[in-house]
C-alpha cells in the first residue's frame, strides 16, 4: 500500500507543514462526498452497529476538527483549498440538517452515532461562526438548532459522550441564540456526572470507574485509556475551557489545573521518537492519540512552573508523535489514500463494531492547533526533546519508571534499557468489545511491540503475548485475565537494595470456577533494566481436598516481528554470541526447559521461568494467526508452558520473567543482547511469599 504524499513524507516542524498534512488528508476524502456534499461515503463494504446515514455523517464531520481550526483566521489568509474545502462543508451542513432534503441525516435518537458528530459540528460553529454559521440561511439557521436539540432528553451512555451534549448545548447557546436557561439544567446533569468520573492527579476515567465486581452493579468497568486524555475527556475540558472562560470561570480554572497535572505524567505514553503505547480502544483513531497536546496549546494552558507544560515541551511532544505516524504510514492508508481501519496496517481484527470506513478520521482531532495564528508562542516556541532523550548526557534526574497511582500503571523507559512499555494492573471493560481482555487486561503493552488480538479460540489464535492464558480442559479452550475481583493494589517491595513499586491484582479465570489468581507485577530497576517480573499465586478455594484441578497454563512475553517465521535459525541454549556485529538482523529462536527467546529483525523478546512449584514446565516459541498483531502482520511469541494441579488449600506460585530490547530506541550488537539476556532477574525468597 502507497504512503500519502503530503503525510508520509511531511516534516511536521510548522504550521505550514501541518497545513499540508490536512489537505492531503482530506482531498483523498473529496471524490467520495454526495451531490448535496452531506456526506461522505468511502468504497469500502463494511459495517458499524450503526445506520450508513450516521456513517456517512462521520466521513462528513470528522475532517471539521482540522478545517474548521485552519478556517479561524481571515478569509485572506486560510489556504484556498481548505477554504474550499469548508464552503462544501457548510453547504452540505445546510442539507444535512433540513429535514425534507434527500441527505438529511436523520433526528437524533437513544444511544445514537449522531450524538458524537454533533460535538464536531458544534466545535465548528464555536470557533468558526463566521465559517460555519453566518454563511447560513435563517430557514437552515432553524434547523441547525433544532437538530442540536435532539441531544436532549435521549438515552446516552454514561462516559465520554456527556461531552458531546454539552458542546451541542453550548452551540446552541452561544451560537444559535437559544437562551442558556432553556439549556441549564441539562448541562448541569452532563456536569454532574462527568465529576464522579475523576480520578485524581488530573486523570478521569471513561464512565464510574467500579471499585469492584459485584454482581448487578451496572455494567461499567475501569477504563483510563486515551479516552481520558486525548480522545476525549481532557480534550473537550480544554475546548470547554476556551468557550466557557467567560462563563464559567471556576470550572475552567479547575480543567486548567488539571490538564497541568495530567501532562506531568501523560509524555510518559510516548517514547523518545514520539510513539505511543498502544493500550484499550478506537485505536484505529490513530494519532488522534496526541490531540490532548494540541487542545493544550489551543487552550494556552501553559505553566512555566513545570517542564512539561511549556510551549516549547507541548510543541515537541504533538510534533514529534505526528512525525512518527508519517515514518510508519506506508501501510496505513488505501490506495486511493483514504486511512484504512487498523493500526499500522489495515486490521478489522482489532476494530469495534463502532468503526465504520469513515472512523478513523476522528485522527484528525491532533491538528486543531491550526487555530493558531503562524505567530503565536506554540509556533514559535523552539521544539524540546523528550525528558528521556538526553538523559545519559545530562544525568537528569528524571525517573525511567514511574508509577502512576490514578490508572494503576507503571510506564518504564529505564535509561539503561532498551524498551519503551508499561504494565498494567485492574482496568478492565466489560461493554461487549471485542477483544476486550487483549485491549486492557493484559500485564504489559509496549510502544515498540504493540500487542496482539484473538483471531479465534485456539491458543495460536489467541495470541497470548504479555498475559497468562488458561486451560481446564487439556488445552481445547482458553481464557486470560479479564475483570479483576478486587481493587488493584499499589506495593513496595525491597528486592536488591531497591524499594520497588508493584502492582497486585486479584482475578478469576471463570467467573463460576474454584481458581483465583493474584498477580503481582514488577517492573525494570537498575539491577535489571531490560526485564519486569509477573508473580501468579494460583488458589483452588474449593471446600473437599479431592476437586484437584488439573490445569495447563501459557505465560507470554512480548510478540515479536518474523517475516519469515519457518526459516528463523534455532539458536542452541548456550547460544554463541560472540560476534559484536553492529545490529541483530540473523535473527533467531531458542527453546529450552526454561524459557523462550525469540530474535527479530532488531529486536529480542523472551521470557523465563525464576519459579515454579508442583507444576511442569516448558518453553516454547508460538507462531500465532498472522494479522493478531496491531504493528505488523507476522509475529512470534516466546511463552513457558506450565501443567499443574490444583489442590483447596494449597497454593501454587508461578514467577516468571520477562525480557525485551527493541532497536525503536537504540541499536544493538548480538554480544549485547546475549550478556542481557544471561542475566536474569534474582528473586529472593522472602518475595515468593508476599
Amino acid at each position: 500500500m502507497p504512503p500519502l504524499r503530503g503525510f508520509s513524507d511531511n516534516a511536521f516542524r510548522d504550521k505550514s507543514d501541518v497545513i499540508v498534512a490536512t489537505k492531503a488528508l482530506v482531498q483523498a476524502l473529496e471524490p467520495y462526498f454526495s451531490p448535496g456534499q452531506a456526506r461522505v461515503r468511502l468504497p469500502v463494504y463494511s459495517g458499524a452497529h450503526f445506520d450508513e446515514s450516521a456513517a456517512d455523517l462521520e466521513g462528513f464531520a470528522r475532517p471539521i476538527w482540522a478545517i474548521a481550526a485552519a478556517c479561524t483566521e481571515s478569509p485572506s489568509s486560510t489556504d484556498p483549498s481548505l477554504k474550499a474545502y469548508a464552503e462544501r462543508l457548510v453547504s452540505g451542513l445546510a442539507h444535512g440538517v433540513d429535514p425534507s432534503h434527500p441527505e438529511y441525516w436523520g433526528a437524533i435518537g437513544d444511544w445514537d452515532q449522531r450524538m458524537v458528530e454533533a460535538e464536531a459540528i458544534s466545535f465548528a460553529l464555536l470557533l468558526a461562526p463566521s465559517t460555519f454559521y453566518e454563511p447560513l440561511s435563517a430557514q437552515t439557521r432553524t434547523h441547525l438548532a433544532e437538530w442540536l436539540s435532539g441531544l436532549n432528553e435521549k438515552v446516552m451512555p454514561k462516559n465520554n459522550w456527556r461531552w458531546f451534549r454539552i458542546f451541542g448545548n453550548l452551540a446552541r447557546h452561544k451560537v444559535c441564540g437559544v437562551p442558556y436557561e432553556n439549556i441549564k439544567e441539562s448541562i448541569q446533569e452532563d456536569f454532574e456526572l462527568l465529576d464522579v468520573f475523576q480520578l485524581g492527579h488530573g486523570w478521569a476515567a471513561d464512565g464510574p470507574w467500579r471499585k469492584d465486581a459485584i454482581d448487578g452493579e451496572e455494567a461499567y468497568g475501569r477504563q483510563a485509556d486515551y479516552y481520558s486524555g486525548s480522545f476525549a475527556i481532557q480534550f473537550s475540558q480544554l475546548l470547554y475551557s476556551i468557550f466557557a472562560a467567560k462563563s464559567d470561570p471556576d470550572r475552567v480554572s479547575r480543567y486548567i489545573q488539571q490538564a497541568r497535572e495530567f501532562a506531568n505524567q501523560f509524555w510518559r505514553f510516548f517514547d523518545e521518537d514520539g510513539a505511543s503505547i498502544p493500550f484499550g480502544r478506537s485505536l484505529t483513531y490513530r494519532f488522534a492519540m496526541g490531540a490532548f497536546y494540541a487542545a493544550f496549546a489551543l487552550a494556552g494552558a501553559y505553566d512555566s512552573s513545570s517542564p512539561y507544560t511549556s510551549p516549547g515541551f507541548v510543541k515537541g511532544m504533538l510534533l514529534r508523535h505526528l512525525r512518527w505516524w508519517a515514518k510508519h504510514s506506508d501501510n496505513v492508508f488505501a490506495l486511493d489514500g483514504t486511512l484504512t481501519i487498523g493500526y499500522l496496517y489495515p486490521n478489522m481484527f482489532m476494530c469495534e463494531d463502532y468503526n465504520s470506513p469513515q472512523s478513523p478520521y476522528w485522527a484528525m482531532k491532533s491538528f486543531v492547533m491550526l487555530a493558531l495564528a503562524a505567530k503565536d508562542e506554540f509556533w514559535m516556541a523552539e521544539e524540546l526533546p523528550h525528558p528521556l532523550a538526553t538523559v545519559s548526557e545530562t544525568k537528569s534526574v528524571v525517573p525511567g519508571v514511574q508509577l502512576l497511582s490514578a490508572p494503576f500503571q507503571i510506564l518504564c523507559d529505564h535509561p539503561e534499557g532498551q524498551h519503551h512499555f508499561m504494565i498494567s494492573s485492574g482496568q478492565f471493560c466489560v461493554w461487549p468489545l471485542k477483544a476486550t481482555q487483549a485491549k486492557y487486561s493484559k500485564f504489559a503493552y509496549s510502544s515498540a511491540f504493540g500487542f496482539s488480538v484473538p483471531t479465534g479460540l485456539l491458543l495460536t489464535q489467541i495470541a497470548p503475548d504479555s498475559t497468562l492464558a488458561i486451560s481446564a480442559d487439556e488445552g481445547e479452550t482458553w481464557t486470560t485475565r479479564w475483570q479483576t475481583t478486587t481493587s488493584p493494589t499499589i506495593e513496595t517491595l525491597h528486592m536488591n537494595g531497591q524499594e520497588i513499586q508493584c502492582l497486585r491484582s486479584g482475578w478469576k479465570p471463570w467467573r463460576s470456577g474454584s481458581i483465583e489468581i493474584g498477580t503481582l507485577l514488577v517492573p525494570p530497576c537498575d539491577n535489571w533494566p531490560d526485564w519486569h517480573i509477573r508473580i501468579h499465586r494460583i488458589r483452588n478455594t474449593r471446600s473437599d481436598s479431592s476437586d484437584i484441578e488439573k490445569l495447563r497454563l501459557v505465560e507470554g512475553a512480548f510478540s515479536v516481528e518474523v517475516k519469515q517465521p519457518r526459516h528463523i535459525p534455532i539458536l542452541a541454549e548456550s547460544w554463541d554470541a560472540t560476534t559484536d556485529s553492529p545490529d541483530v538482523t540473523l535473527g533467531g529462536r531458542m527453546e529450552c526447559d526454561t524459557g523462550a527467546l525469540i530474535i527479530g529483525d532488531g529486536d529480542a523478546s523472551g521470557i523465563t521461568n525464576l519459579f515454579a512449584s508442583e507444576c511442569s514446565l516448558e518453553g516454547k516459541v508460538l507462531k500465532v494467526d498472522p494479522n493478531t498483531n496491531l504493528m505488523v502482520s507476522r509475529t512470534l511469541i516466546p511463552t513457558i508452558e506450565h501443567e499443574i494441579c490444583s489442590t483447596p488449600g494449597q497454593d501454587v506460585v508461578i514467577a516468571t520473567a520477562v525480557f525485551a530490547m527493541s532497536k525503536a530506541k537504540k541499536q544493538f550488537s548480538r554480544k549485547e543482547l546475549f550478556e542481557r539476556w544471561s542475566q536474569p532477574p534474582h528473586l529472593p525468597e522472602e518475595v515468593l511469599s508476599v
